[in-house]
């Protein structure tokens, strides 16, 4: 379970395609703390550490997991988000993600206001999944690559999150640009509250 707090955007050092799979090794500040078996959210899609060794670590993604989300995208050099599981005594400080990429989606549109950045995003709209909660409403919460964000201009296909600069310079933000693919994990309570009207 995370937050979407993102705490450090690690840099990608190697990646081995194996089969359908992909090994990436990535180095971070807090390599020291981890363990084999620990769940990291990156770019919001849950994976478990296979490896450590010195200050970087590694992870798998399968095939499940780059047909959802943009990790196979990446390159040597690629930022990615980065979150440790939320501690169970700890505060939830953006909302509950599960580290599950729903799908993904294309940067559309980048404009400044006043020091923050608003972004628009669109995916493909399938409307038997938007009646299972797979979309977002107007100040409801949505993870992009990770992120914890509020929406705003929500429509059927695309919506706008508001990035201040803090978010902007301590994720990879800063390096997402028009045409940039980015992981979505939609709302779970939003999910269950969904599934639940259908049975009415």
């Amino acid at each position: 379970m995370f937050s979407g707090i993102v705490e450090e955007a690690a840099t990608v050092e190697k990646i081995v395609r194996d089969r359908g799979n992909i090994h990436l090794t990535l180095k971070c500040s807090f390599v020291n703390e981890l363990k084999i078996d620990q769940s990291l959210a990156h770019n919001g899609v849950c994976l478990t550490v296979v490896a450590i060794d010195g200050d970087t670590y590694t992870v798998t993604a399968i095939r499940e997991t780059l047909e959802r989300s943009n990790l196979g995208l990446l390159a040597v050099g690629s930022k990615v988000n980065l979150e440790r599981s939320m501690p169970m005594n700890g505060r939830l400080d953006g909302h509950i993600v599960q580290g599950h990429v729903d799908q993904t989606a294309v940067c559309t549109a980048i404009e400044e206001a006043d020091g923050s950045r608003y972004y628009t995003f669109e995916y493909q709209f399938d409307k038997e999944m938007a009646r299972q909660g797979y979309m977002t409403v107007e100040k409801g919460s949505v993870c992009v690559n990770g992120v914890s964000l509020t929406v705003c201009n929500s429509k059927d296909n695309s919506f706008q999150v508001a990035i201040i600069p803090y978010t902007y310079e301590c994720t990879n933000f800063h390096q997402i640009e028009v045409g940039a693919v980015v992981n979505l994990e939609f709302d779970i309570i939003g999910k269950y509250i969904s599934k639940l009207n259908r049975w009415k």
